[in-house]
């Protein structure tokens, strides 16, 4: 199993949680991923009110030329995207391990505000131990 990359966004479209799982990706700024995270909200929106045959949930794949995020939609709004090489068939099972971890870690967290940067040391540890050091 290959992540290069995981990020978590809010219902609003911003950047709560990022973290890269592979060396050697592009080094961009905090605020470079922020933009990233707007705009893969705005295009996730854009893809939802797109279906030919009705409502859809939206994008749950983009893919280039050498890698696909792969996103999922809870029904609170928020997206979990995975960044994975195109050869890489559990992304969907990751990213519902990782919404559990979530789940678990963060929203039973009472220190947390919802919608908030997720700043969980418990959270990182479990993600860390699925994915791999980033």
């Amino acid at each position: 199993m290959v992540v290069f990359g995981l990020w978590v966004i809010n219902k609003a479209g911003g950047l709560v949680y990022q973290r890269n799982f592979t060396d050697g990706l592009a080094q961009l700024t905090s605020n470079e991923y922020l933009v990233l995270a707007g705009t893969l909200h705005g295009i996730h929106a854009i893809t939802s009110r797109l279906s030919p045959t009705g409502p859809s949930s939206g994008a749950q794949v983009i893919e280039g030329e050498s890698f696909k995020l792969t996103i999922l939609l809870t029904v609170t709004g928020t997206k979990f995207v995975l960044s994975t090489p195109l050869a890489e068939a559990a992304a969907e099972s990751i990213l519902q391990r990782v919404y559990e971890i979530y789940s678990d870690t963060v929203m039973k967290n009472p220190f947390h505000t919802p919608e908030m940067p997720i700043r969980s040391d418990g959270f990182d540890s479990r993600i860390v131990a699925l994915l791999g050091s980033g």
